[in-house]
């Protein structure tokens, strides 16, 4: 379990400084090789350690944000610099040739190996080995081997030296927050430094953040297996500071084939300086240092791989791909899988007191803030991995609740409301369209909040405290009901008016469908579990609120906008944007975006994940083929719900290509920025691609269900998520899914499609993936019998009164549309504007003299083939369903006498929309208590084919008047459709 690289010098030396960071959460050291020459951006950081300056604004207003937070660089306890023969060593000098060279991190060690063999014009020659940990026990500690063995055939003069350099710095990056910073002071004052032979330090402090740094190393050398002596224990050079840089050296002769061996330990603390004067905190340093020593290298290593194994225990995921996955090329996303959550692991703040910035620990991109994108990506994958890990980010939020309370009442609104980007809990966002106004964030933490509650709320390892979730409830819930208000103009609905959603394209709008759906969703939560933090009234106003929250909806479309003017705008010209203009953030101004229908992110389509009960499946499937042509991806978060969607709606093809750029954004430097640090969401949502997406995982309200749809390139997929106190192992494969149940004395409910069942500790469960026949779906015009004689002479009836032409060949364009979509089509071929009064009077009129000709209708009238077809069903237990546009059905299947032989009748009348979308063929499926892809759906129309295809079943085309080549079984009348035919179609 190790990612390693052989590349090095140019572009991949800061990519690969960012790639190979090492972390605990707290520490973070980037990538960068121990000499200063040849490094991009030598990085040591600490979670939530900032300074802050004040925002500058051409114009302020009340309420922006004061001031920027931005992590800081700290002091490098990672440098060494060796000469050889007189010689530095650096691996880009003109005169030096590297013959062998790999950097490796070790994912299971949780260590950092760089191997090199160089040497010097041909003479001077070495092996150096340097191996890096960052503890994951010891929060404050870091630990470096650094091994060098002669390789020449004589002795060489060695000089190496180790240093505490505190000449380091932030990135200044003025117009692109994503990569640094906009100090225009030096944040971190060193206030003194202590060379003191092989243990030196500094103390230090923040100009305004009110924070105190000491940091503290203790260098060891050995020569053949002893420890030597430092000769030198300061540095000769000044710092540009006026402070010596504390360091140690020592000039020595290495034999031919021996090695010396630099130990160093390091240990970094700080605190606020309320809390802890810079004199404690250095003694503290010190003997946190001096402990961490005394532990030895080796001791610290298996420490490490302990706390590893038992990680990797829940987390690790295992994917096998087929020869068809190799033949296309593709790495393996097991492995970049297994980076990302790696990475996670070390970026993810487990002291309750920090988060996970959007760069973890690699870098000072987006000024190491904390966003909403910790809450909706990175929690759940804690969550069900590592409870503890999601535990203490959740803490962090409670713990800036105070914050959030004043910022509240900056902005006019009851109860609290959380800032959308922050290290300390004040709103750091500059640009409030964009940042502030997305008050979606207060929903997003209570979501994420209710979701550990629901999988470990019980449990006493894991448990929440019920005070701070109380509070966090009641408090989020407050600001909802003060933010919105009930409008005449949406019938009395509640409406929040003039925020922003998480899609950053589309700025400052009314009723944002994600807003209010995730506002609605905090206020029915926090009815639950505020408890004796609000009143009882409060708790029924939010339940009233909740139940009359506005939604939008577009009827005539079948979707939901994106808010109440996204359907007014424009389309972004797509077609005539050169490549070089995305991310469009940077080459148009906001308000050419902000007025076109584009968006950066998902925005109604994350919603339909996160709230996936709340929809049905024609809805999301609509959604997202709606909203994907306008979305360009040019935000990180963007991909992997992408991923999870397409997958849901059924295109497992199109479901991997957007998990591919998910899994390997950083690895493959997909955006050409992996050099600014990690995309932390990104990585979580490679996770949730594959336990969302492809293995098909539920987890909304608490309820826990499956319905796996691997690619075809994978072969297998398992992985495991701690529930209730339990450990599910899932095994996935294209034939079955496993589930079974480890470390639990309590059963789990879950569901596996549409099948519940009750899993206990040691039980396994097994469920076919293959495809079973469970039921058949049948049309009614032109398959059941053939009304359209009976609607063509209602139709030509009601035309002639009106004088309206109407013939065969326009009836033949109403096959499989409603009445109401057929009446458009005559008006349309007559080029005729009727009022919406004149349309309704005119369908119930059509309907009647319809309904009258039913009574024409007998047994006789049932198609060839179909009667023998529904016994032969019947006979093997299939349920048949009918999926007609007619609200008519139930009436001519009593008429024809086949009224028993159906087990469900679709309601057209309760579908948003009619064919060709596939909301009747997945409600008669729903009817039928049958999963919907396992449903074989019958045809006579291009509408109905389309409708099933759109609806994941298999189709079977009856030509009698059309030719359908997009059927999956094509015949040419109803006296060719059997069981037999059907079974095989199910089983191809």
């Amino acid at each position: 379990m190790t990612f390693s690289t052989n590349k090095f010098g140019g572009n991949d030396t800061a990519r690969n400084e960012t790639l190979f960071t090492t972390g605990n959460g707290n520490l973070g050291f980037r990538g960068d090789t121990e000499e200063k020459t040849g490094t991009s951006h030598k990085g040591t950081y600490i979670n939530g350690f900032y300074d802050s300056e004040p925002i500058i604004y051409g114009e302020t207003a009340y309420g922006y944000a004061k001031n920027h937070e931005t992590i800081l660089n700290l002091p490098d306890p990672k440098r060494i610099e060796l000469c050889v023969d007189g010689h530095k060593f650096n691996m880009f000098d003109e005169g030096c040739n590297v013959t062998d060279f790999k950097l490796e991190l070790d994912e299971e060690k949780g260590i950092l190996t760089r191997r090199t063999d160089w040497n010097f014009k041909g003479k001077s020659s070495i092996s150096l080995v340097s191996e890096r940990l960052v503890s994951f026990t010891h929060e404050d500690c870091a630990a470096i081997r650094y091994t060098v063995t002669n390789k020449s055939s004589e002795a060489e003069k060695i000089s190496v030296s180790s240093c505490l350099d505190i000449e380091t710095g932030n990135i200044l990056a003025e117009d692109d927050p994503r990569i640094g910073a906009k100090f225009r002071h030096q944040p971190l004052v060193i206030d003194q430094t202590y060379p003191f032979g092989k243990e030196m330090s500094f103390i230090s402090h923040t100009q305004n953040s009110g924070l105190l740094l000491s940091g503290g190393v203790i260098s060891l050398l050995e020569l053949d297996g002893k420890e030597e002596r430092w000769q030198h224990t300061s540095s000769p050079v000044f710092s540009n500071i006026s402070l010596f840089i504390p360091s140690c050296s020592s000039t020595f002769t290495l034999e031919a084939g021996k090695s010396f061996t630099l130990l160093k330990f390091i240990a970094y603390c700080h605190s606020k300086e309320d809390d802890e004067s810079l004199e404690k905190l250095h003694e503290r340093t010190l003997k946190t240092c001096s402990d961490f020593a005394s532990l030895g290298f080796e001791k610290i290593k298996k420490e490490q791989a302990d706390f590893l194994s038992s990680f990797w225990k829940i987390a690790d995921i295992n994917i096998e791909e087929n020869e068809f996955a190799a033949s296309k090329g593709k790495s393996s996303c097991e492995d970049a899988l297994r980076f990302n959550l790696f990475h996670l692991l070390q970026s993810a703040g487990r002291n309750g007191k920090v988060s996970i910035a959007a760069k973890g620990l690699t870098s000072e991109g987006y000024e190491g803030h904390f966003f909403w994108d910790t809450e909706s990506y990175v929690c759940p994958v804690f969550t069900y991995t590592s409870p503890l890990v999601a535990k203490k980010l959740l803490e962090y939020r409670a713990s800036i609740l105070d914050k959030a309370r004043e910022r509240a009442k900056v902005m006019s609104v009851k109860g609290a409301l959380y800032p959308w980007r922050t290290i300390s809990g004040e709103e750091t966002s500059a640009y409030f369209p964009a940042g502030s106004a997305q008050y979606h964030i207060n929903a997003d933490i209570i979501f994420a909040l209710n979701r550990y509650l629901n999988a470990h709320g019980e449990q006493s390892d894991f448990g929440f405290d019920e005070k701070l979730a109380g509070e966090m409830a009641a408090e989020t819930a407050r600001m909802w009901a003060s933010l919105g208000s009930f409008e005449s103009y949406k019938d009395g609905k509640f409406c929040i008016n003039d925020v922003t959603g998480p899609d950053e394209y589309t700025a400052i709008v009314n009723n944002n469908a994600f807003t209010n759906l995730m506002a609605r969703e905090n206020l029915e939560i926090s009815a639950r579990r505020a408890g004796k933090f609000a009143s009882e009234s409060e708790k029924s106003e939010w339940k009233h609120i909740a139940e009359n929250m506005y939604i939008p909806f577009d009827k005539e479309a079948g979707i939901y906008p994106q808010d109440d003017s996204f359907m007014a705008k424009a389309d972004w010209d797509f077609e005539n944007t050169p490549k070089k203009n995305y991310p469009l953030l940077l080459h148009y101004h906001p308000l050419v975006i902000y007025r076109h229908r584009v968006l950066k992110q998902p925005d109604l389509v994350l919603a339909q994940f996160l709230l996936s009960r709340r929809f049905t499946l024609a809805e999301k499937i609509r959604n997202f083929n709606f909203y994907e042509k306008y979305t360009t991806g040019d935000s990180a978060l963007s991909h992997c719900i992408m991923s999870i969607m397409a997958c849901e709606s059924g295109d497992r093809a199109k479901a991997l290509d957007y998990f591919n750029k998910t899994v390997r954004m950083d690895i493959d430097d997909v955006n050409g920025n992996s050099r600014d640090g990690i995309h932390t969401a990104c990585m979580a949502g490679s996770w949730m691609s594959v336990v969302y997406g492809f293995a098909g995982f539920k987890d909304y309200g608490g309820e826990y269900s499956f319905n796996p749809q691997l690619p075809k390139e994978w072969k297998k997929l398992s992985f495991s998520l701690a529930i209730r106190g339990a450990i599910l192992d899932i095994s996935l494969t294209q034939n079955e899914a496993v589930y079974s149940l480890r470390d639990s004395s309590v059963p789990l409910d879950l569901c596996h499609r549409n099948e519940k069942f009750l899993l206990k500790a040691g039980e396994k469960r097994t469920f076919s993936l293959n495809p079973k026949l469970s039921a058949v779906l049948f049309d009614l015009d032109g398959v059941i019998t053939n009304t359209a004689p009976l609607h063509f002479a209602a139709w030509k009836k009601m035309a002639e009164e009106e004088g309206l032409k109407f013939d065969e060949n326009m009836n033949k364009k109403l096959l499989g549309i409603s009445r109401e979509e057929s009446l458009e089509v005559i008006l349309s071929e007559n080029g005729a504007d009727w009022s919406e009064e004149k349309k309704a009077s005119w369908c119930t009129k059509k309907n009647e003299i319809y309904k009258e000709s039913l009574s024409t209708l007998t047994e006789k009238d049932i198609l060839p083939g179909i009667k023998k077809l529904l016994e032969d069903l019947k006979a093997h237990s299939v349920p048949a369903a009918l999926a007609s546009s007619s609200k008519n059905a139930p009436k001519i299947l009593e008429r024809l006498g086949l009224t028993e032989y159906f087990t469900a009748v679709a309601d057209a009348g309760r579908v948003q929309k009619a064919k060709p979308e596939p909301d009747l063929f997945l409600e008669a499926a729903e009817k039928a208590s049958a999963w919907y892809s396992d449903c074989v759906g019958v045809e006579d129309a291009e509408a109905g084919v389309s409708a099933i295809r759109k609806a994941g079943m298999k189709s079977v085309g009856i030509e009698t008047t059309v030719k359908l080549p997009q059927a999956d079984l094509r015949l040419a009348t109803t006296g060719d459709l059997t069981y037999e035919k059907l079974l095989a179609l199910m089983e191809d």
